[in-house]
């Protein structure tokens, strides 16, 4: 994707509290602090902090996007010397290229093509893409493991339901902008090269509003409150991101949609836990039934299955029932249950079973310490 100008004016590090060499692991557990302190349903008030803090994350959080964001950013603050020119790129006359002035990198690199053939980048205008959004969703513990399609309130820039997102007031139409013909930019002589600098008049859209929609006030989106319907996939898991393609906030100027990203929070279970797509659960075993044998009846989150369980099965160990873990989905095969057996000792016994217990020990030959070298 390009480089956002954003890159260049915003410290991303900065926003989330954390060096530019922190680990992925820093940067998320950072990111999920903040995201909780100032999510607007819990911190009313700060949408727009909580746009800078996910528009953060969306970058620091991907490794790609992450190394070519430190890229420009390097580029930016070496005044582009990298490319033979003393202390930047100057223009000649006094006058020198301003950072401020790119849009992304592109227009940085493309541009160069001026200084040698006199030819120039032309600025993308119009349309921009809309923000993404990020919300959190609660789920139960079956729920996660199953999958389930759900719905999530959100609330942010939407397309307006007045203009249908051109900004001018109904019965009425945006005009080609008269300075720039449509283009966006304009040509601004610099010596050997030119440059493309955002027409004032238009900001960069190519278009004018004459008569301005009055529910948005020209900029084609309102703040709105929207339930988007989510489909969870079988096995999702605690702090994992899904993403919903298109349903974040609005474009300026019916340019595309942003993303929705919503974060999964998953409630314990009270018997099950998770290695994966495994599920694990413990079965207490009393010491007959560890020592002689026996089948037990082992929970799982359908039907309960018979396990048997070998004549001196020690305490601790696992057992594995196919296909009981969490469900297939896709290429993902069905995960295994984990049944790990605990062999419990009675607080307290009758006399007839403190008999039987000091009966066993008398005929018992063998010692467990015997590897230890000491009697």
């Amino acid at each position: 994707m390009p480089a956002q100008r954003e890159w260049l004016e915003k410290d991303y590090y900065a926003v989330l509290g954390v060096s530019a060499t922190a680990t992925d692991k820093e940067i998320t557990r950072a990111y999920r602090k903040l995201a909780k302190q100032y999510h607007p349903d819990a911190n009313p008030g700060s949408e727009e902090r909580f746009k800078e803090i996910s528009a953060a994350y969306d970058v620091l959080g991907d490794d790609a996007k992450r190394k070519e964001y430190d890229e420009v950013r390097r580029l930016g603050a070496s005044g582009l010397g990298g490319f033979g020119f003393p202390g930047g790129f100057g223009g000649g006359q006094g006058q020198t290229f301003r950072i401020e002035d790119l849009g992304d990198l592109g227009d940085l690199l493309g541009g160069l093509g001026g200084v040698f053939g006199g030819g120039r980048r032309q600025r993308a205008a119009g349309p921009r893409r809309g923000a993404d959004v990020e919300t959190e969703l609660h789920l139960s513990f079956e729920d996660a493991v199953r999958g389930i399609t759900t719905s999530v309130n959100v609330r942010g820039e939407g397309r307006c339901p007045t203009c249908s997102g051109s900004g001018a007031a109904p019965g009425t139409t945006p005009v080609v902008c008269p300075r720039c013909g449509g283009r966006g930019f304009l040509d601004e002589p610099q010596g050997l090269f030119s440059l493309s600098t955002v027409c004032p008049e238009c900001a960069g859209r190519g278009t004018k509003i004459e008569k301005p929609c009055p529910t948005c006030k020209g900029s084609g989106v309102t703040v709105q409150a929207r339930s988007v319907k989510v489909r969870i996939p079988p096995g999702v898991e605690d702090g994992q991101r899904i993403r919903v393609k298109g349903r974040g906030e609005a474009g300026r100027a019916n340019g595309p949609p942003g993303d929705l990203y919503v974060v999964v929070q998953v409630d314990r279970h009270p018997l099950f836990g998770r290695r994966g797509r495994n599920l694990t659960v413990t079965v207490p075993l009393t010491f007959p039934e560890a020592a002689l044998g026996t089948t037990v009846k082992v929970p799982t989150l359908d039907d309960p299955v018979t396990l048997r369980i070998p004549a001196g099965t020690p305490g601790g160990k696992t057992f594995r029932v196919k296909a009981r873990g969490v469900p297939g989905h896709g290429r993902s095969a069905a995960g295994d249950l984990l049944v790990t057996v605990d062999v419990t000792v009675p607080a307290e016994l009758t006399d007839e079973q403190r008999a039987a217990v000091e009966h066993l020990a008398q005929v018992s030959t063998e010692t467990p310490r015997a590897h230890l070298g000491v009697s």
